[in-house]
């Protein structure tokens, strides 16, 4: 009997589970780092214990210690979530010598499945189909490469104890296989202390289809249908969805039933996911196992009705698997929609900041957020970026979809870059909707993923002018409250108007979106109802009035009326940044302040600054050495991913100011270069 749960874990999975065990009436211990010490998983917890610094290794990672402190508190059993230990045999074995229940499989199970070049020999033993590929220990480059030869390019390298997309890369030719080697073994060894490298051949159609499976001790097997993954960026999931779309009754069954044949294959017990490649003409081939609950979990609870950590802690109790096979049903249709801390038009490299504004959505019975943080959380360089997973339910994938956007468009967070834009710009995409699916989605679709959004007519008509209102309504309630001028019970945004008295003047506004000014001229005016202003937008006049206004929650809000037609909006601003959304409205700008100098930057270094906090891995040339265009010439790794540093034109690389291994900071300058251009004036001087 589970009385008391250790949750081994942080963020939105600790939350998620901390909810199940409370409703349960399971009492719950978190976990936290320093990082972590006002974290949301900490304060909904019954209990907490401190395991150190903020790196994970120093925290999360330390197994004995989570026992020590579980061994203290009196603990039954321990969640592990998903990441961090939760793959771990060794952990699992460590609770059971230490009689504590481990929410999960067997040791042996995980040790099965940990390998991927094990996993691929179990399951053609058990007869579940695969991908062609090399599967065996002989790790030497020529054994490796010569496998990719014979089975033809594209191949798949991928990290035997790996996961998430870690340690993986796609090889396209014979002359890119040894770069791509060494940095996927490179990749591998950080992340899992492992280089074992598999190599498969790469399917350029095949969707991803994944089988929620179950198992419980008494030798009983079920599986709760299936997910489709198949939208990807990294080989880390974006969107999916549940059920798959177009998929027959008959596939279905087949690989639901190949699913539990794996599962059976290493005497599984609890939740588990097969991960398949389900080809064009309906073939399917084993990817791996997932010996956890997965991220995307809660589109299979939301398509079952089923509360899939419940059904953990009663299979980790003994009993029996809640619902046989015939007594599951699979009703509507989900979609999860991952929100991460990350610019998608840089490569989706991850943002580090602070939540100034986090508002999602209203949930609901067709609407759910997964998240472990709140607004004033930092988003860390510790620990993976997601911020949130949104997930939606439809009586129809149509219905969903539909629910999805709506979503999507009432999901405002301003402090760090997010891929909400983008989650939109995939959503809506003609392929996405009519369920063209494959792993390869962003890659074929990548210009209108991330074609150059353009202001549309309703954006120049309606929006810029409120833009420019909530510049000047905030710009002038800011000197009134600098100078003092209105009574302290007096709203300020009723003074807001020009900014000298009885004056009748314009003046200019520049506003930068999306790296894009405009101009617009203001005209100052004032009627006997209240100020008013004239905006002009190129060829466009509008009229414009209007203010800063309190809301009920105590919130202030901006009241706008642009040629008779009236909205609220709601903004944030940070540093000079502002937001402005409402329900079909969200849009950024800057307020470009006059008599700003040139700040044009003619230096050579100017295009080498670190993207983030980061490490640097390894510097791949020689100071003074001569590169080409495009060539790596250093690599650093930032939350867990590596991001290659690459020269922008033919030239040399004079010096580097770090080293492998050191620690650097987000914006600090990594290395000096000079173009071929500068070189030859150089010595011609």
């Amino acid at each position: 009997m589970i009385n008391k749960l250790l949750i081994a874990n942080r963020g939105e999975i600790a939350c998620r589970v901390i909810k199940t065990a409370n409703a349960l009436g399971v009492k719950t211990v978190a976990v936290y780092s320093d990082a972590d010490a006002n974290a949301r998983h900490v304060a909904m917890a019954d209990e907490a214990v401190y395991l150190g610094a903020s790196p994970s290794k120093e925290s999360y990672l330390r197994g004995e210690l989570i026992i020590e402190k579980a061994k203290q508190l009196g603990v039954d059993a321990i969640h592990p979530g998903y990441g961090f230990l939760s793959e771990n045999a060794d952990f699992a074995k460590l609770c059971a010598e230490n009689d504590i229940i481990f929410v999960g499989p067997p040791a042996s199970a995980i040790e099965a499945m940990g390998s991927k070049s094990a996993a691929k020999h179990i399951m053609e033993k058990a007869g579940v189909p695969l991908v062609p590929g090399y599967h065996g220990d002989e790790q030497d480059e020529a054994v490796l490469k010569a496998a990719a030869d014979d089975m033809g390019y594209p191949v798949l390298l991928k990290a035997a104890a790996g996961g998430g997309g870690k340690g993986m890369r796609q090889v396209w030719s014979e002359k890119e296989f040894s770069q791509a080697l060494s940095a996927a073994k490179r990749e591998s060894m950080a992340s899992f202390g492992d280089d074992h490298m598999l190599v498969e051949k790469y399917l350029t159609r095949p969707r991803h289809v994944e089988i929620q499976v179950f198992c419980d001790t008494l030798g009983n097997g079920v599986y709760l249908f299936e997910r489709d993954c198949s939208v990807q960026r990294r080989h880390q999931k974006i969107i999916e969805e549940a059920p798959a779309p177009n998929m027959s009754e008959s596939i279905r069954k087949q690989m639901g039933e190949a699913a539990i044949l794996a599962a059976k294959a290493i005497n599984y017990v609890g939740a588990g996911t097969v991960e398949f490649l389900l080809d064009e003409d309906g073939s399917f081939y084993f990817m791996e196992m997932n010996t956890r609950l997965q991220v995307e979990h809660p589109v299979t609870e939301m398509i079952t009705r089923e509360d899939l950590v419940q059904w953990q802690l009663t299979i980790a109790e003994g009993k029996p698997i809640p619902k046989q096979q015939d007594e599951l049903t699979l009703t509507g249709h989900a979609f999860e929609a991952r929100i991460y801390a990350e610019d998608p038009n840089n490569e989706f490299l991850p943002s580090t900041g602070t939540l100034h504004l986090l508002q999602p959505p209203t949930e609901s019975d067709v609407v759910r957020v997964d998240t472990g943080v709140e607004q004033g959380d930092e988003v860390s360089v510790f620990y993976d970026p997601m911020i949130a997973k949104l997930v939606v339910w439809g009586e129809s994938r149509e219905v969903a979809l539909k629910r999805l956007l709506h979503a999507l468009d009432n999901y405002h967070i301003e402090g760090v870059s997010t891929n909400i834009d983008f989650l939109k710009r995939v959503a809506s995409n003609e392929a996405f909707v009519n369920a063209e699916l494959t792993t390869t989605f962003v890659e074929k679709h990548h210009d209108a993923l991330f074609a150059a959004s353009q202001p549309s007519a309703q954006y120049l008509g309606v929006t810029l002018p409120a833009m420019a209102l909530l510049a000047l309504s905030h710009r002038n309630a800011l000197r009134t409250k600098a100078n003092d001028q209105v009574d302290k019970h007096l709203p300020v945004w009723h003074s807001a108007g020009a900014w000298r008295a009885n004056s009748y003047h314009n003046e200019t506004l520049s506003l930068i979106i999306d790296d894009e000014q405009f101009d617009i001229v203001v005209k100052h005016t004032q009627t006997v109802g209240g100020k008013t202003w004239q905006v002009t937008i190129g060829e466009q006049t509008h009229n414009i009035a209007g203010g800063l206004i309190q809301s009920d929650d105590g919130s202030t809000l901006l009241s706008a009326i642009i040629d008779d037609y009236k909205s609220v909006y709601q903004f944030a601003e940070q540093d000079g940044q502002y937001t402005l959304f409402n329900h079909d409205t969200h849009a950024r700008f800057a307020v470009v302040q006059p008599s700003l100098g040139d700040d044009s930057d003619t230096n050579h270094d100017a295009n080498f600054n670190a993207p983030m906090n980061g490490t640097i891995v390894a510097l791949l040339v020689e100071p003074g050495q001569k590169v080409e265009k495009g060539q790596p010439i250093l690599i650093m790794e930032a939350m867990k991913m590596e991001h290659s540093i690459v020269a922008p034109q033919d030239g040399m690389v004079e010096s580097f100011y770090f080293n492998a291994g050191e620690l650097v900071d987000g914006g600090a300058t990594l290395l000096s270069f000079v173009p071929e251009s500068a070189d030859a004036d150089k010595k011609d001087a």
